[in-house]
């Protein structure tokens, strides 16, 4: 009677607050086993690659105090070695492989006979989904890889979910489970990416149960900036679910996320061949995390970095060629939704009271008049400090406000074009 209680329980929540959702099968599973928290810094999600274009989950655990089980390197996605495959494992890592290993526990109910989780392509990247093995009910999303490149790559979780192990009889078992909550599922924020790409059809979905997607962000001037960069995949945070919004970006940090921010507007194919003569940068080998987006990018919107040819692409980047950069991603996704290259000003640009004689002078202050994307030094007083370091906040905040203002541009052309 309980479990019936429970199910209804959850049945009436899925049926009125959120009508197009199916309840979640609650497994007998509930009362036999139990969870415990672990370390998640210690624990890994890796889509690990079979076979031509298909992925299977890997789970990995580093033993404390013993030789490191994988190394990460990049973002959007984080590429993963998993050294294990290299050495004997034995009493360093622990590892699961299949439904055996791992399973969803949702608001301390084990699915694990109900869903199976599955890595599938989806828009750009793979999508950890937990999909029902039977019955009409709805697919459950615990994370994603932030982007696709060859080799193993890093599952970045859903906030609200976490990493745990089941347990039986207060014994720490072998088994992983992904742990999340019905609020984690549902959410109740829902950002229709339609309203940024029209072609899309999917929702993503933010737990504001939580103070903020980032624990760092609350009293950062750019904090709704960055979530909306978050839910629209632009930037991700890091393994203790900070953002680390005052650390500087570098060169190839910021084509990758400008290279993510053009996809959601416009096509974005990685593996198309170049419409002009290009010679690649010589300080990016092809095996490089980033290499695909900016080859991509050199061949569209980059210049051609400096006469030496080379991006030097772990170098910081200032806060003008920040600009510089994202004045040069408009134009380039301007001319791909076939809308005038320039960039009419929708407000009065900012008189910037340290500008004057700087390389880039001109193109601040256009983008300052173009929906404010070039703003005064952490949106205060009239100084915008060209030659500082970009910080993390700052360059979501300006893709944000470009990809907004380009889409708002390409809406009103096509209103007008219907009349």
């Amino acid at each position: 009677m309980k479990k019936l209680n429970l199910f209804l329980k959850l049945a009436t929540l899925a049926s009125v607050a959120f009508p197009t959702l199916m309840p979640f099968n609650i497994s007998a599973q509930a009362s036999t086993f139990e969870e415990q928290a672990i370390q998640q810094n210690n624990v890994v999600a890796i889509a690990r690659p079979y076979g031509q274009g298909k992925y299977d989950l890997l789970i990995i655990e580093q033993i404390p105090d013993k030789q490191a089980c994988w190394t990460e390197k990049g973002a959007n996605p984080t590429l993963v070695e998993p050294l294990l495959l290299t050495f004997d494992f034995t009493g360093i890592c622990r590892r699961a492989t299949d439904s055996n290993g791992y399973s969803i526990r949702v608001d301390g109910n084990d699915l694990g006979l109900d869903y199976l989780l599955r890595l599938v392509p989806r828009d750009g990247e793979l999508v950890l989904v937990g999909t029902p093995r039977g019955g009409n009910y709805q697919e459950i999303v615990v994370g994603s890889t932030k982007g696709l490149a060859s080799g193993f790559m890093k599952v970045i979780l859903n906030p609200g979910w976490q990493f745990s192990k089941r347990a039986y009889q207060g014994k720490m078992l072998g088994h992983f489970y992904l742990s999340g909550s019905q609020a984690a599922i549902t959410g109740e924020i829902k950002v229709t990416e339609t309203a940024i790409n029209p072609k899309r059809k999917t929702t993503s979905t933010v737990n504001t149960n939580l103070e903020s997607i980032f624990t760092d962000i609350n009293n950062n001037v750019y904090k709704s900036e960055v979530e909306q960069a978050a839910v629209m995949k632009i930037v991700t945070g890091f393994e203790d679910n900070t953002f680390r919004p005052r650390e500087a970006i570098t060169r190839e940090e910021l084509i990758v996320m400008a290279v993510d921010a053009l996809s959601k507007v416009s096509n974005v194919d990685l593996e198309t061949q170049p419409k002009r003569d290009v010679v690649a940068f010589k300080d990016v080998s092809g095996d490089r995390w980033s290499a695909k987006k900016i080859k991509w990018a050199q061949w569209n919107f980059l210049n051609s970095g400096n006469p030496n040819n080379a991006l030097q692409p772990t170098e910081y980047i200032t806060r003008a060629e920040l600009i510089d950069t994202i004045h040069r991603v408009t134009i380039h996704l301007k001319k791909q939704l076939n809308l005038p290259q320039k960039t009419q000003q929708t407000q009065k640009p900012i008189q910037f009271s340290d500008i004057s004689g700087n390389w880039a002078e001109n193109v601040i202050s256009q983008m300052s008049g173009y929906c404010g994307v070039a703003s005064p030094l952490n949106e205060e007083g009239t100084e915008f400090a060209p030659n500082r370091k970009a910080t993390r906040d700052y360059t979501a905040a300006v893709l944000v406000r470009a990809v907004k203002c380009i889409q708002s541009e390409s809406n009103q052309a096509n209103n007008t074009t219907k009349k």
